[in-house]
């Protein structure tokens, strides 16, 4: 089964979830703005992608800079309390097939694991 980490209102997130669909794979969808993650599967996703948790934030959100998040000296678990409490900070669409996990940004990340 193919999993989407989606948010609808983002462009990126919608392209990605067309484009598992045009590839006829079951898929499920995660609104996890609705219902994000517990804190371990989190950080299993955001390794399994091969990233950082600062990595996997969207730096430009302005809570990013409200909390100052920007901050070098913040650990990793510091980082995910703060998604954790602003998952809007998680990055999308995170994308979970057989073949791996991606970051789907640029969308056409999602090409090496479908």
């Amino acid at each position: 089964m193919t999993k989407i980490y989606h948010n609808p209102r983002c462009s990126t997130s919608r392209n990605a979830l067309q484009a598992i669909e045009a590839s006829g794979r079951p898929v499920e969808i995660i609104e996890y703005l609705k219902a994000l993650p517990a804190r371990d599967e989190l950080r299993a996703l955001i390794q399994a992608a091969g990233l950082t948790v600062r990595e996997a934030m969207r730096a430009k959100e302005p809570a990013y800079r409200d909390l100052g998040l920007d901050d070098p000296a913040l650990s990793d678990d510091q980082l995910l309390d703060a998604i954790q409490q602003h998952p809007v900070l998680l990055n999308r669409p995170f994308v979970v097939t057989e073949k791996g996990v991606r970051l789907c940004r640029p969308l056409e990340r999602i090409q090496d694991i479908l």
